[in-house]
């Protein structure tokens, strides 16, 4: 008997099913498309503004003039929709501007649904923006040092989720990693009379080495330590799986994986055990190797790009969050 439980197999010869890129289409097994791809958007006061990332090339912070160039280019290439993290004019140690009616994220979600209103729009739930000391939580100092404390961040986080359901968001994304988010959010949409506003939690977030980029694009690095005290160690894996059994207790309609290409594993292991939405989020660290490799001539973009993708597809993401989301639309379409 064979692995499959039958008998010998005939004269198999895997090469048969490879002559010809029709054939080979034929029999792929896992697909990627544009319409599984989100692109993530930095977007800040001002107009005409188009303030570049050095560490991220073809990325800005945008104003939500150019906001809305960019997001009406990736939806006519195919995206369907778009993540945003919002950078404030002014921090404090409330993170008011996270919640504030008038906060910029706040303002770019009714431009967009406004201009764009079949695009699906996904907002960042966090406070670290919005903080003056970068962290996503509040901190408290005393003789043992700064703590970031759980249960009255909790309280600033679903006030901002449900300021952004309020301009009009899709669907909430928390990424904080305070425990207990998911259900103060869900709790307060719902009283808000937000039911139908689904929840993509940030549930399985590490602490990696990989989100470097990220920060000077959200200008939101800790003025202080680090955060591994709330994001999950790299080394465990069962964890990951607890904290998303957890987020979806408290009500998450979607999880996600975070960073994507080097937590496969994970990845795989979210989607088998639990079967629900799955994202994986191609952090801005994988980007820009990428991105740096190709403009010295060592790799092929465009085939990296898509090849990863298609490896989170496989490993089981349903979608993908990656600021390459409107180039590899393009890429997808010319085939």
């Amino acid at each position: 008997m064979n692995a499959f439980g039958t008998g010998a197999f005939p004269a198999y010869r895997p090469r048969r099913l490879r002559q010809s890129g029709p054939l080979r289409a034929l029999v792929r097994e896992t697909r990627l498309s544009a319409e599984q791809l989100v692109l993530p958007l930095f977007v800040r006061s001002g107009t005409q503004l188009r303030r570049p990332i050095a560490a991220m090339p073809g990325v800005f912070q945008l104003s939500i003039d150019e906001l809305l160039h960019e997001a009406n280019a990736a939806h006519a290439a195919g995206v369907p929709a778009v993540l945003l993290f919002g950078i404030p004019d002014a921090k404090d140690a409330l993170a008011s501007g996270a919640y504030s009616p008038q906060g910029i994220v706040q303002q770019a979600v009714r431009a967009l649904k406004r201009e764009l209103p079949r695009l699906l729009v996904i907002t960042d739930v966090c406070l670290c923006e919005y903080m003056a000391h970068g962290h996503c939580g509040i901190v408290h100092h005393d003789a043992a040092g700064a703590r970031i404390l759980n249960d009255p961040s909790l309280q600033l986080l679903a006030r901002a989720a449900l300021s952004h359901a309020e301009a009009g968001a899709d669907i909430v994304a928390p990424s904080d990693m305070m425990d207990g988010r998911v259900r103060a959010i869900r709790a307060a949409l719902d009283e808000g009379g937000f039911v139908d506003t689904p929840i993509l939690s940030y549930a399985a977030k590490f602490a990696s080495a990989f989100y470097g980029p990220f920060r000077e694009a959200a200008e939101s690095a800790p003025q202080f330590g680090d955060r591994r005290s709330y994001q999950m160690d790299a080394a465990n894996a069962a964890e990951a799986l607890r904290e998303v059994a957890l987020d979806l207790q408290e009500g998450a309609d979607m999880v996600m994986v975070k960073p994507g290409l080097a937590y496969l594993d994970i990845l795989h292991r979210v989607k088998t055990e639990f079967g629900y939405p799955t994202a994986a989020y191609a952090v801005s660290g994988e980007y820009s190797m990428v991105k740096a490799a190709a403009a010295n001539g060592w790799i092929d973009e465009r085939a990296v790009t898509l090849e990863s993708l298609l490896a989170m597809r496989r490993a089981g993401a349903d979608f993908i969050i990656t600021y390459a989301a409107a180039d590899a639309a393009r890429w997808l379409k010319e085939g």
